[in-house]
């Protein structure tokens, strides 16, 4: 056995000396929450009026001419929004574009001469590699966390297109969109999201990496709608089971069990029960491989497939259809519905409804606690209450009208489906 070495110690000081001045500070302002009444100088029953909604992010600064990058989920539906450099000067952003599925925006404010980040590889980062987070959790400006590399290519529910990187770097709310640097003081990620069952670090967060958020800033900058590539199938895991049954040698690749008329794969040949093993000369190890490698092709470029077909490899050649989506966000916000449950719910974008795979539904944007102890989290989307698929408000308003005192909610939630019991003290109410 080789004799224990001791490793380099990871110098995050001069990191984030260096660094840190390029990380700001993003404050948005939304016209969404309902107005308290007071009564006897208490919380009383909400008024339908409103007051602005405020909320924080990170970001960090890719150009000296002002250019930043952050999450579009900290920006989206904001009617202003602030920056705040590290030595405290403030400025007026004007959000260039956004694109909701990758979950990346693009900023600009009015300077020049500003400290900027250099933008590494994540191609060439590994598990266990040292990693630094500069971001602002709770609101606190210029907070250093660091850990390491969990895991590469992580795809979570409802972000297919995303081969996210994983790490135990504390994160928390205000750390979104902030940098994700390594040890060389390079960005290769901004801090997307956590896994939590309370809403704060329990040790898993996801940062997308940053090759695919510059090239989704170079079509946002030059005003062009974000596009990928599309088939047009759903895919699946391939399990132990399923690949003993079709006779291959291992489980992997993408399980077709859908295919959109007309679309490209239908257009191919391609059917459901085909395993993709291949796409181009890029290995599909698991189902959502072949999503992330189709959606960075151009659209209009025809990409041969390798597929397993009646217990044999075929290869086909299929077309790759293009998959838009606006570099400009909606002015106003979707209609909200307030709920005397406590639940805050809005209809689902188009691009939504593709990404999560689903016709019809209402994501919750927010819940209090009688919704929280009735099992309600923010991010589910409802697409039914008892029995009738709810797609738009006025589906929800009826089928809770009609739901006499109670209902179960069908529920989308992190990949899975579930019925959630609620009780229904009163009528739906339009924000």
């Amino acid at each position: 056995m080789p004799p224990a070495t001791w490793l380099p110690a990871a110098d995050f000081s001069t990191l984030v000396k260096t660094y840190g001045p390029a990380v700001v500070n993003i404050g948005v302002v939304r016209g969404l929450a309902p107005r308290p009444a007071m009564v006897d100088g208490r919380r009383g029953i909400p008024r339908r009026d409103q007051v602005d909604e405020r909320s924080l992010g990170s970001g960090f600064i890719v150009s000296a001419d002002g250019y930043i990058l952050t999450n579009a989920h900290v920006v989206a539906q904001g009617r202003d929004i602030n920056v705040r450099l590290a030595d405290r000067r403030e400025f007026k952003a004007r959000l260039v574009g956004l694109d909701p599925v990758a979950d990346v925006a693009l900023l600009k404010i009015e300077a020049t001469g500003l400290p900027v980040v250099a933008i590494g590889d994540p191609e060439r980062s590994e598990v266990g590699d040292w990693v630094v987070a500069i971001g602002a959790p709770y609101g606190f400006s210029q907070s250093a966390t660091a850990g390491i590399i969990s895991a590469q290519g992580r795809v979570l529910p409802g972000a297919e297109y995303m081969p996210f990187l994983q790490t135990d770097v504390p994160i928390n709310p205000g750390n979104s969109g902030g940098p994700l640097f390594n040890l060389r003081g390079q960005v290769i990620g901004i801090n997307s999201r956590i896994y939590s069952n309370s809403g704060g670090y329990q040790g898993l967060s996801f940062a997308i990496p940053i090759d695919v958020a510059m090239r989704i800033k170079q079509q946002l900058q030059a005003g062009s709608s974000v596009t990928r590539g599309r088939i047009g199938v759903a895919v699946q895991e391939v399990s132990q089971a399923l690949a003993h049954s079709f006779r291959l040698d291992r489980p992997a690749g993408a399980l077709i069990s859908y295919v959109e008329s007309g679309g490209a794969a239908d257009r191919a040949g391609l059917r459901p029960g085909d395993v993709i093993l291949e796409v181009g000369t890029r290995e599909v190890r698991q189902s959502a491989d072949a999503l992330i490698f189709v959606a960075e092709l151009r659209p209009g470029e025809i990409v041969p497939m390798a597929v397993w077909r009646d217990r044999q490899r075929v290869t086909m050649e299929v077309p790759i259809d293009r998959f838009e989506t606006p570099s400009q966000p909606a002015l106003t916000a979707p209609p909200d519905l307030a709920m005397p449950l406590g639940m805050v719910v809005r209809s689902l974008l188009p691009q939504e409804l593709q990404v999560l795979r689903v016709e019809a539904g209402l994501l919750v944007q927010r819940v209090n606690a009688v919704a929280s102890r009735a099992g309600m989290e923010v991010g589910d989307v409802i697409l039914a209450v008892n029995g009738q698929p709810v797609g738009t408000l006025a589906a929800l308003a009826e089928a809770v009208a009609e739901a006499d005192g109670s209902a179960a909610l069908l529920v989308q939630r992190r990949g899975a489906r579930v019925f959630v019991a609620l009780e229904l003290p009163g009528a739906v109410t339009r924000m």
